[in-house]
């Protein structure tokens, strides 16, 4: 029962079947927990849906709570569905085919004969050009023509168009033109979204930053309108409290700054998954962790060393390059509606989804194509009944369509068949997973492997084994750890200036940029409300040899050699050698923090007594086992255990193979260890 004393949060994560919620008590360390189907034609509509069953479980009112943090895929579908506003882009004379050049290099998996430019977001018939010039270091070459603009604005109004993107040629080294041509085109076009790519991202690069400026105009109209209507039934339920949202760097930040870049949302649900897992990983004293988040379509995998989870300007949503700043992680079209199907009399999984309509056959509503939660239905890894017993499992029907479309096209027993599926799901995962260790310098094997998700943890000891990873951690609520993320989140904001010219080192001339930047990471901490002792600034610089092409970022340091020496350790680290080449400095970045207050953990009762529910034949590859099925809810602190075994749950259920056991750590997370001289 909610009192003064308590201070609570809520968080929603809204996936496209469910919405989870989770409601924390910061000041005991309690959770309430609660999904509800969501809702595509209005998300907020189990936004607010989702807060309500939350708080009524709680039994606490509205109006106690203390702070809403929200992690939306909204701008994601936008790009990835090209759905955003038709929208409309102004640069400087010259550059109007600049999207359309692009790059010179094709997606790494695409055939090199075959591959198809994508469409752009915007065609040049919708790209106008104005009359100005800044140098590289920010100097005006060609004043800013303001009847260009006013005849650009008036094209535009002719156009039809709810968005408007503004990027100059080397506005991030002075940002004047931009603001003043925004100034002009707000003015003369009222009711138009107009975004500036100082505000979206300040570096060097015209394609990219031209692209993300775009990709921003065109979600700016629907991001805007979703939040304003998540504020809006907030208030008519008297909520107060600030609305946060989760940004892909991994950070929370406020609505004012998100209806201004909304494009930094992106991928911002896998990143609160991220989030979760390694603040669950930090209560069991665990730093080195791979997360590997399996929902119905995907699985999200990221490395996480020292306790640091990383951040990379090289990220892409759909067909785009987006480099601003996210988590570090890889994504693959492996989940538990990816389906299973026989090519030409090869097996394939993936990337194609029965999605949540009509999804798996086993879920008993039409499906008709064999999918990997069949392949487990099939095998026995899951109980008869899902969410708490609220949905059962149609067996037949998954043993139906794994017999027809994949042990009869290739003249496999039944278990075999379903056993391929899982095998090449999770040989498609492990790949992923060696992109973000062994392709960047780090062994798995000294890494804990923390399955999460839906899927995750059915999956999480067979990948372990794959990879020779000897723990595997998963989560008290697998499930819903994107919400439980986004309670763990602190606020982050990055501010960027790229040097007017690539080149050696001087620190003093850094030092005046870094202080610059830190103002600015300042008067946005102070605008988001964060109290002076919790606020924290860190420098970066992003460095490359002479000659290449992309950047590495390192800690800043006091000195030339300590910066140079720490590039040169990251790229032998990333690439295995490092060159005899001069370093350049190419941008300063500040990563400003607004550090959350610690979520205390609350203690997991002790009791060593499991006791299972039922057994289920369970089909492994030395034969069918009959496996104890054991509520996870009633694990106390300290239980022990040895697989095989199947722990059920409301979100999720867990497979413990045998050559496995398992301990109940007191924050409920379970460890799993492959027992010593195990087969793998």
């Amino acid at each position: 029962m909610s009192s003064p004393e308590t201070s609570l949060s809520i968080a929603v994560d809204i996936g496209g079947t469910f919405t989870d919620i989770s409601l924390l008590d910061r000041a005991t360390g309690q959770v309430w927990r609660a999904k509800t189907p969501s809702v595509p034609d209005d998300p907020s509509e189990a936004f607010m849906t989702g807060i309500k069953l939350a708080l009524a479980d709680a039994g606490a009112p509205a109006t106690a709570l203390d702070q809403v943090l929200h992690g939306t895929t909204v701008a994601t579908n936008m790009i990835l569905e090209g759905k955003g506003a038709r929208s409309a882009l102004v640069t400087t004379r010259g550059f109007r085919h600049v999207l359309a050049i692009g790059r010179q290099d094709i997606p790494r998996k695409a055939n090199l004969y075959t591959w198809v430019k994508p469409k752009r977001p915007v065609p040049a018939s919708r790209i106008l050009e104005i009359d100005e010039r800044l140098a590289a270091g920010g100097s005006v070459l060609q004043p800013l023509d303001e009847e260009s603009v006013l005849k650009a604005a008036e094209a535009i109004r002719r156009m039809d168009v709810g968005a408007v993107g503004i990027c100059l040629m080397h506005a991030f080294a002075n940002p004047e033109h931009e603001r003043r041509t925004a100034e002009i085109l707000r003015s003369e076009l009222p009711g138009i979204a107009v975004t500036v790519s100082t505000d979206v991202l300040p570096v060097v690069r015209e394609y990219e930053r031209s692209l993300t400026t775009v990709l921003n105009a065109t979600v700016m109209p629907g991001v805007t309108t979703y939040v304003g209507r998540l504020e809006q039934r907030l208030n008519e339920e008297k909520v107060r409290a600030p609305l946060l949202l989760m940004k892909s760097n991994g950070g929370v930040a406020g609505a004012a700054a998100v209806r201004k870049a909304p494009a930094l949302t992106a991928l911002s649900g896998p990143a609160a998954g991220v989030v979760g897992a390694r603040a669950i990983a930090a209560a069991c004293g665990i730093k080195d962790i791979i997360t590997v988040d399996i929902g119905g379509t995907s699985a999200d995998i990221c490395l996480i060393k020292d306790g640091k989870i990383g951040l990379t300007q090289h990220g892409r949503v759909g067909d785009w390059p987006l480099p601003l700043p996210m988590v570090d992680m890889v994504t693959i079209g492996a989940g538990g509606g990816s389906i299973a199907a026989v090519e030409n009399g090869t097996l394939t999984v993936g990337p194609r989804s029965a999605g949540a309509r009509p999804g798996p056959a086993a879920y008993g509503h039409g499906g008709r194509e064999a999918t990997v939660t069949d392949a487990h239905v099939v095998l026995g890894h899951l109980p008869a009944k899902l969410l708490g017993g609220r949905m059962g499992l149609d067996a037949n029907a998954a043993r139906r369509v794994i017999e027809d479309r994949v042990a009869f096209p290739l003249d496999l027993p039944l278990e075999a068949a379903a056993s391929g599926v899982l095998a090449i799901v999770d040989n498609h995962m492990v790949g992923a997973v060696r992109v973000v260790s062994v392709e960047r310098g780090h062994d798995p094997r000294h890494f804990t492997l923390v399955p999460f998700g839906g899927a995750g943890p059915l999956h999480g000891c067979a990948l372990a084994d794959l990879l020779g990873i000897s723990s595997v951690m998963i989560p008290p609520a697998p499930g819903v750890l994107c919400a439980d993320g986004l309670l763990a989140a602190d606020l982050k904001s990055e501010f960027s200036r790229t040097l007017p010219k690539a080149g050696p080192i001087e620190v003093e001339t850094a030092e005046t940029i870094f202080v610059e930047l830190e103002d600015q990471a300042e008067s946005w901490l102070v605008e988001e409300g964060v109290p002076k002792e919790k606020r924290r600034k860190t420098r970066v610089a992003l460095l490359r040899y002479h000659g290449q092409g992309g950047e590495i970022a390192v800690p800043w340091a006091r000195t030339r050699e300590e910066v140079e020496a720490a590039f040169t350790q990251e790229h032998r680290s990333l690439y295995g050698f490092a060159l005899e080449a001069p370093v350049e400095l190419v941008t300063l970045r500040v990563e400003a923090t607004g550090l959350t207050a610690a979520n205390p953990q609350a203690k997991l009762a002790a009791c060593a007594v499991i006791e299972p529910y039922g057994h289920t034949p369970v089909h492994f590859e030395g034969g069918n086992r009959d496996v104890p099925l054991v509520y996870r809810a009633a694990l106390g602190a300290g239980a022990s255990f040895v697989g095989p075994v199947i722990l059920t749950q409301l979100d999720t259920t867990t497979l413990v193979p045998p050559g496995w056991s398992g301990s109940v750590h007191e924050t409920g997370a379970i460890i799993l260890t492959r027992r010593e001289g195990a087969a793998r």
